[in-house]
């Protein structure tokens, strides 16, 4: 069935013998065309379903109002915070958001590079996959002098501003609580350790055992892609160690709640047999039993500081590029899944 033709303000302007010309000032409400004519203009737009051409018009004013994001995953709490704190903002300063998600791919983050360069956004705001360890695949972006800002998971770079929390402040303070509590044998779940984010979690983990003496076990850093699925995995090795950790540091609240789960199925009492505690505060950690320990990583303030910054910067209200990072809170919250 062939497709139907699309109106132009040149049907409109046969329709009511006026120009063309006129027709596209009636439509945006120019004030030198007459109100009456104006009126009839958008009641015949309006009945013969034209759809002015915004992408047209936009490329023409060389800016689309649009922004583009890149997340890794799309299905988590953290992500869907950081997403609605952004649409807050763009949506009170005439931005819309293109979003994709890498699922965790670089090449994916590739392909979604290249659509959102294709599609002219006027600037990108990225949270990078746990397998991208440089950002020159960005490039086209930054030679075209198109703002770029990192937030979560970011890597440094000169020419991108990048927006995160303390990473190993957090993981030093996970770590530190457990030691307080009284657990020594501490497990460490970690997404990919070649990203800065879990890096730095790491560090921090490894600076709080030093403090008390505690040389880091490589076998007690687990790597994984932090999902439902691994923090099962995690648990069913853990049962089948000989020598069993006295408590688990995950940096995703998700993968620590089904750890938990499954090592209570088995019989572990939580904390007394094994203490936890998590990352990002998702919902969930309030509504499981025990209620799990967390840090508090404010996903909402970090979208609208991400969009803040570049709308301002492509107002030329300030300039991205005099400020190489901005740091967030984060607070560790005490629950009772890490109160033996």
């Amino acid at each position: 069935m062939p497709q139907e033709k699309e109106i132009t303000i040149y049907d409109i302007a046969k329709q009511l013998n006026i120009s063309a010309t006129t027709v596209s000032r009636g439509l945006n409400n120019n004030p030198t065309i007459n109100r009456n004519t104006r009126k009839k203009i958008h009641e015949l737009a309006k009945q013969l379903g034209f759809r002015s051409n915004r992408f047209a018009i936009n490329l023409r004013k060389k800016q689309t109002n649009t922004i583009g994001v890149i997340v890794p995953r799309l299905n988590s709490y953290f992500t869907s915070q950081v997403l609605s704190g952004m649409e807050n903002i763009a949506t009170l300063e005439g931005y819309n958001l293109i979003i994709s998600q890498s699922s965790e791919s670089l090449q994916k983050e590739k392909a979604n590079s290249e659509t959102m360069f294709s599609s002219h956004v006027d600037g990108l705001l990225v949270s990078l996959s746990s397998e991208t360890q440089n950002i020159r695949h960005f490039d086209p972006f930054l030679k075209k002098k198109i703002p770029i800002i990192l937030f979560d998971r970011i890597i440094s770079d000169e020419q991108c501003l990048g927006i995160s929390i303390d990473n190993f402040k957090a993981g030093y303070e996970a770590t530190k609580h457990l030691l307080k509590k009284g657990f020594r044998k501490i497990l460490h779940i970690s997404g990919n350790p070649l990203n800065f984010m879990y890096s730095e979690r790491i560090k921090g983990y490894k600076q709080a055992l030093s403090e008390y003496n505690i040389m880091p076990d490589a076998k007690l850093i687990i790597t994984k892609i932090l999902s439902e699925e691994s923090g099962i995995e995690v648990a069913e090795a853990i049962l089948k160690m000989k020598h069993r950790p006295d408590a688990v540091f995950s940096s995703n609240d998700a993968c620590a709640i089904y750890c938990m789960k499954t090592l209570m199925q088995a019989g572990l009492s939580i904390p007394n047999d094994i203490g936890f505690v998590g990352f990002n505060n998702d919902p969930m950690s309030k509504v499981v039993e025990p209620n799990l320990s967390t840090i508090n990583y404010p996903g909402y303030a970090m979208g609208e500081a991400a969009a803040s910054q570049l709308i301002n910067h492509l107002n030329k209200i300030s300039d991205i590029k005099t400020t190489n990072s901005i740091i967030l809170r984060s607070e560790l919250i005490i629950r009772a899944s890490s109160l033996k």
